[in-house]
């Protein structure tokens, strides 16, 4: 079985957020950057199904030389090789080139796959955007926010929460499925797995190199305007007897919160 999994370098969540007002974008000075959290559990995902079903996993992402941080990472967990897709385009939460570059990449270079695993969504962007979005370029049956997956011969078998219960989704493989927290708790990396990520070359293809062109990924998206939300103001202290804390936070919430 040939598993793909697609990772993403994102800021750490941890991290204090800036903006370059000047060019309309995320400050990356000092800033520190990690695998996408959902990117991880599409990764031990693959190493688990590698394990009992076996196959090769490996792990394609698409961004600057920076991303190969990150595919370190993935090697240094159990994935076999790694594919930096070099794209030195700047963010613009343009998820569509990025489905395109992939889905070109799957047409051209890795044709023979058995499932392509993503995060849900990168939590830079938030967009949730690019899996679905392969899956309909590449004519693939997807499944996302997968809780559990299980693959049975030649079909997966995924599950899916949805308000007030579970979804049971049958497909037939090749298959895209989107990683949700709760489908499983990734791994460390291991001291030998570090060493031996180390020592692994990662092949760089570029977008030449998939026939593409800056023509046919002309975004269709206009990014206004960047900014942080609001600060939060203080809240509001209501100091007095029951009845009378009662009665002033009823005239509150009708005049100045205006909720109801």
């Amino acid at each position: 079985m040939n598993i793909f999994v697609f990772v993403k370098r994102v800021p750490d969540t941890e991290s204090k957020i800036r903006i370059n007002h000047e060019t309309n974008s995320i400050d990356e000075e000092g800033l520190k950057f990690v695998l996408n959290p959902y990117d991880e559990y599409a990764m031990e995902e693959a190493l688990r199904i590698r394990e009992s079903k076996g196959g090769k996993i490996t792990v394609l992402s698409v961004g600057t030389e920076e991303s190969t941080v990150v595919l370190k990472k993935c090697l240094a967990m159990g994935g076999d090789e790694a594919v930096l897709i070099k794209d030195d385009t700047p963010e613009r939460y343009n998820g569509l080139r990025t489905a395109k570059i992939i889905a070109q990449a799957m047409k051209t270079k890795f044709t023979d796959y058995s499932l392509l695993l993503f995060g849900k969504q990168a939590v830079g962007a938030d967009n949730a955007q690019v899996s679905v979005m392969v899956a309909a370029l590449l004519g693939l049956p997807q499944v996302n926010v997968v809780t559990k997956l299980e693959i049975e011969g030649n079909m997966a078998v995924a599950y899916r929460e949805i308000e007030g219960a579970s979804e049971k989704v049958n497909a037939p493989l090749p298959v895209v499925i989107s990683a949700q927290k709760g489908l499983n708790e990734p791994r460390y990396e291991t001291l030998k797995g570090i060493m031996m990520a180390k020592r692994k070359e990662i092949p760089v293809l570029t977008l030449q190199d998939l026939g593409l062109d800056e023509s046919s990924l002309v975004s269709q998206l206009e990014l206004v305007k960047l900014e942080s939300p609001p600060a939060r103001q203080a809240g509001t202290v209501i100091e007095d007897e029951p009845e009378t804390a009662a009665k002033r936070m009823v005239e509150f919430l009708h005049s100045e919160a205006k909720v109801v």
